[in-house]
This record gives C-alpha cells, structure tokens and sequence, in this order.
C-alpha cells in the first residue's frame, strides 16, 4: 500500500542552523510535520545534480544523498520538534542504510522529492543519546530505511570529551595550505568527476589507503571543525569501495553496474585533523552470482586508534531504460545519430 504525507511541501529549505550547515545549497531538508508522540514526517528535495553528490552512470541518486538526508533530519528534529537547544553537539555513534529499491531513486530531469517516515527514540545515559530511525518514501512507495545515533551534549562536556581525546592537551589545529594538485586515484576509479573530490590516495605498499583532507572542500568541510566529519570518513568509504568493487568483480555485466545500496557505519573514537588516516580493507567478498551484491568491510585508523568501520553491500543495477516515444515506442536517434 503507498505511503503518503499529505501537507509536506518542497519549496525552499528549512533555516541552514537548523540543520548545521553553512551553505544553503547543502540544505537537503525543505519540511517537516509531527505525525505522532515520536513520530514526524520530513521532505527533502535530493538535486538533478550536485558538485559532489552527482548521479551515477545509470543516472541512479548518490546514495550519501540519503545519509547526509538521514543527518540533517536527526538535526531538524532535534531542534525544531524536541527541545534541544542550537548550539548542541551532536557525536555520531553510528548510521546506516539500506536502499531496497534503487531504481525508485533515478533522476528523470526534475529534482528528486523524497519522504522521511522518522521516529524519534531518546536513549538514557551519560551522556544522554537520541535514535532516529527513518523509512525513505519516493512517490508514496517504500524504496529504503535508514538508522542514526548520536550522543547530545553541552560545549562544557563537549570540552572535556576532547581533551580528554587528547590526553589533556589541546594540540593546535592544522592550518589550512595547499592541497597536492591532484590525488594518486583519478576521479573516474572513485565515481567521482572533479580530482578535488577524490579523497583516496594510495601511501602505502601494503595496500592500505589514506584519507585525503581538503578543508578547502566547500561540501566536505561545509564549515569549521575540530575533528574529520562523519560524512567525510563515509565518502572516503564509498570512494575505496567503487574502487574495489569495480576493479575486482570477475563477472561480466554487460551494461549493469553496480551501486552502493546499503552501509553500516560504527564509530569508534574521533578523527582529528592533525594525524594520517588509513583506510584499510578489511573484508572482500565478491557475489556467488552476477544477481548478488559485493560486500566489503573496511577501517579507519589514525595510528593503532579504531575511528569507524563500515560494512558495505554494492548491487548490480540494470541500465535505465529508454524514454518512450510517441505511441509508448521507444524513443530513436535520427538518420544523423543526433536526437532530433
């Protein structure tokens, strides 16, 4: 049966503060309504294209579309619906996805509005934590679910955390400088377009990967921080696992590809900014079939220090079809191979 959330409107983003972000035109979320005690529904309008989060080669939406979406509505909520003041820290503890139907997410020339079915769960302890679990609607139809978690706090016990993290010293944050001009991994290998959107750079013989920091990056690092974001360590994970799933499946796919459909990322400890980080694959199991999906685990690591790990499942997805013609034929080419 469809699911629907009448009243929910797609016209112009919610506050940016709202949401953390700098940038209005990183602001995913335009709406939300209370459908119950823990319950709300939110809209989001996912864009035909994005500098960083573009379509994929079978013009599916990124799927770090639907994570950074599953963050600001924790956000939104948070702020607008539960009580908690602007200016609180939120520490992510884990997120995850799962994308049931990839196909629902195609981009067909017109923004893609999508539907948050969102729970709210306070969980007790100290410091105290918030839950949001979601199912993501596109035209009324489940096509996803999603989880995150996080840690609420004050700037006092946000402090004491991070000297805490590093040993009752606060070291001095790197200043932004130069970025090599390109990394070691073309843009192409990574599913990305632009060489300034590559995050993976190959510093190790043994097969191990470094996290590119650009601060400079005006979607990564939308804002100052004292420590790597979460969304920047899961596009260092979605960039290594294209590179892995793309160069090592054996199987013939003929015009299918595949596409990340489904991650879960553990936190461990904070990723500064001052200190390597490695991405290490840890797991590599290709499908027994062209049908099933690759799945990877892969870590980050700062040193001997766990930062996050994330198990990943990349599916094979047919390529979209035709646009239909006059008549529901499909639609052809003139005699000139240009498109009339």
């Amino acid at each position: 049966m469809a699911l629907t959330a009448p009243g929910l409107t797609f016209l112009r983003p919610v506050p940016r503060e709202l949401v953390h972000r700098s940038s209005i035109a990183e602001v995913f979320v335009t709406d939300g309504c209370r459908t119950g005690d823990s319950r709300f529904s939110i809209a989001a309008q996912w864009p035909r294209d994005h500098a960083l989060y573009h379509p994929d080669a079978q013009s599916l939406s990124d799927p770090m579309l639907f994570a950074e979406t599953i963050r600001q509505a924790l956000l939104y909520i948070g702020h607008e619906y539960c009580e908690v003041p602007l200016g609180t820290r939120f520490v992510g503890r884990d997120l995850s996805f799962d994308i049931t139907d990839p196909a629902a997410l195609r981009v067909n020339g017109t923004p893609v509005p999508v539907i948050l079915d969102a729970e709210w769960t306070w969980e007790e302890g100290r410091p105290r934590g918030a839950r949001l679990d979601v199912r993501l609607l596109v035209d009324g139809a489940l096509c996803g679910t999603g989880t995150i978690r996080v840690y609420l706090m004050d700037d006092r016990r946000y402090g004491l955390l991070r000297r805490m993290a590093w040993g009752g010293d606060v070291p001095p944050l790197p200043v932004a400088g130069p970025v090599p001009p390109a990394p070691l991994v073309p843009p192409r290998r990574v599913g990305r377009l632009r060489w300034k959107d590559c995050v993976l750079e190959r510093c190790w013989p043994d097969g191990d990967w470094q996290l590119r920091l650009d601060r400079d990056h005006a979607v990564l690092f939308d804002h100052p921080t004292d420590h790597v974001p979460l969304m920047v360590l899961m596009e260092g994970f979605r960039q290594l696992g294209h590179l892995c799933v793309h160069e090592r499946v054996e199987t013939h796919l003929g015009e299918r590809a595949y596409a990340l459909v489904e991650a879960q990322v553990e936190c461990a400890a904070f990723a500064e900014l001052n200190a390597p980080i490695r991405l290490v694959v840890e797991q590599s199991v290709p499908g027994a079939t062209p049908d099933a999906p690759f799945r990877l685990r892969v870590a980050a690591l700062q040193g001997d220090t766990l930062l996050a790990r994330t198990d990943m499942a990349w599916a094979a997805v047919a390529p979209r079809e035709p646009a239909a013609g006059p008549g529901g034929w499909p639609a052809l080419a003139s005699a000139s191979g240009l498109a009339p």
